[in-house]
């Protein structure tokens, strides 16, 4: 390790967000109801510097479950494909071929059947332009279109298939674990959902016609409160059960709305969008800021330039040694109207800060155009949902607010 102590420390965003990378496609695996804890440890034991190991990590901690006797719907196979400036899908691209292409697709599936040639049901898609691709395209690189992106989404199944049967060809050579006794849970029993079904779906249907949060919110906690206090003589002591299953029906009852009337929770039709808003210039004092505001969600972005040296230095797995655009994302509980502890950023915020990151990386200027450090900070001040999208809008503003010619 590069670090003064020689030591290996908290986890390099890196890893966590392989760690994400892992998560996707397994946690919806495991039966419904299993709350036993899952600890799957992935560890690069070596590198050659040469083929990236976060799909190669995927696969391995699918394998593992698959051998563990643990209950688990796989195997998951993944695959990274990387879309060329020829115009071809490159499969498990190098380091240096990913760097050379236009685009990529990290695609994760699973096969719907144990017949070999099953089809694949596609569980997680990681899509994303390269640092340079928007250069590859004016030089004349094919775009993505919609049908290139089917096209590689439909190649990908192949070779996730391929990794399925390797998985499949290690059960059957060590043999599998006898799974491992466990219990599934329930939030609510069905006499319960059923009775919170009759007593409060027109209040929670009347709460969630209001279209503004904090309201909504509000009357859909006075609406459960009334529910609770009807049913409790009926079910002594099962208030949590009660409260569960009045949250279940909310989700139907939004669903049902946005079904049959095409009417969203904040009382906007399906291809409605909310009031949006920008400013830049808030922050007199820095070098550039911007807000972005779409409907209740608020993000203020502000930009520093440093110079060269600022690079922020990488001790990772990897061929990059330093970093010169950083994006950090900070989502503290008050834009949710909530209490918490801040102790430096979570996964979630991490992963969202790389969204908005690789969004933007094809159009941040090269080191010889613009010969500056860049951190961009996204504050989430208020969210009612996607602020990781209202995030790359205003770090666009807070970018041309700072003079960074994109």
């Amino acid at each position: 390790p590069g670090s003064f102590f020689r030591r290996e420390g908290r986890a390099t965003d890196q890893a966590i967000l392989t760690c994400r990378l892992i998560d996707r496609p397994l946690r919806p695996s495991f039966p419904d109801g299993f709350r036993n804890e899952i600890h799957v440890v992935g560890t690069v034991f070596d590198a050659d510097l040469h083929n990236p190991h976060d799909v190669l990590a995927i696969n391995t901690a699918s394998a593992a479950l698959m051998v563990s006797g643990i209950p688990f719907d796989g195997p998951i196979g993944a695959v990274r494909i990387a879309w060329s400036t020829e115009g071809t899908w490159i499969a498990h691209p190098t380091y240096q071929e990913g760097d050379a292409s236009c685009f990529e697709l990290v695609v994760a599936g699973r096969a719907l059947s144990e017949d070999p040639g099953a089809d694949i049901a596609i569980m997680m898609v990681e899509a994303g332009g390269t640092e340079d691709s928007w250069r590859y395209y004016e030089a004349g690189a094919p775009k993505v279109t919609e049908e290139v992106l089917a096209e590689g989404l439909e190649a990908a199944k192949t070779w996730i298939r391929e990794s399925i049967d390797l998985q499949r060809q290690l059960v059957a050579k060590t043999g599998k674990k006898p799974t491992i006794p466990y219990e599934l849970f329930t939030d609510y029993a069905e006499e319960v959902y059923a009775r919170v079904t009759a007593v409060g779906s027109d209040a929670l249907a009347k709460a969630n016609t209001i279209t503004q949060k904090s309201e909504r919110n509000a009357a859909v906690e006075d609406a459960t409160a009334q529910i609770v206090t009807q049913l409790s003589g009926e079910f002594p002591e099962r208030e949590r059960e009660i409260k569960a299953a009045a949250r279940a029906l909310t989700k139907k009852l939004v669903r049902r709305r946005i079904v049959e009337d095409g009417v969203r929770i904040d009382g906007r039709g399906t291809a409605d969008i909310r009031p949006l808003h920008a400013e830049v210039g808030l922050l007199p004092t820095v070098h550039g800021s911007g807000l972005f505001e779409r409907g209740e969600t608020q993000v203020l972005n502000v930009t520093t330039l440093g110079m060269p040296r600022m690079n922020q230095m990488l001790d990772t797995i990897g061929i990059d040694e330093t970093k010169r655009y950083m994006h950090h994302y900070n989502f503290p509980p008050y834009s949710t109207g909530e209490t918490g502890f801040m102790r430096g950023p979570k996964r979630r915020e991490i992963g969202h800060g790389l969204l908005a990151e690789r969004a933007l990386l094809p159009v941040i200027p090269s080191e010889e155009e613009f010969p500056y450090t860049l951190r961009l900070v996204s504050e989430v001040l208020s969210s009612n949902g996607s602020t990781s999208m209202a995030s790359v809008c205003g770090s666009t503003l807070s970018l041309m607010d700072a003079g960074v010619p994109l």
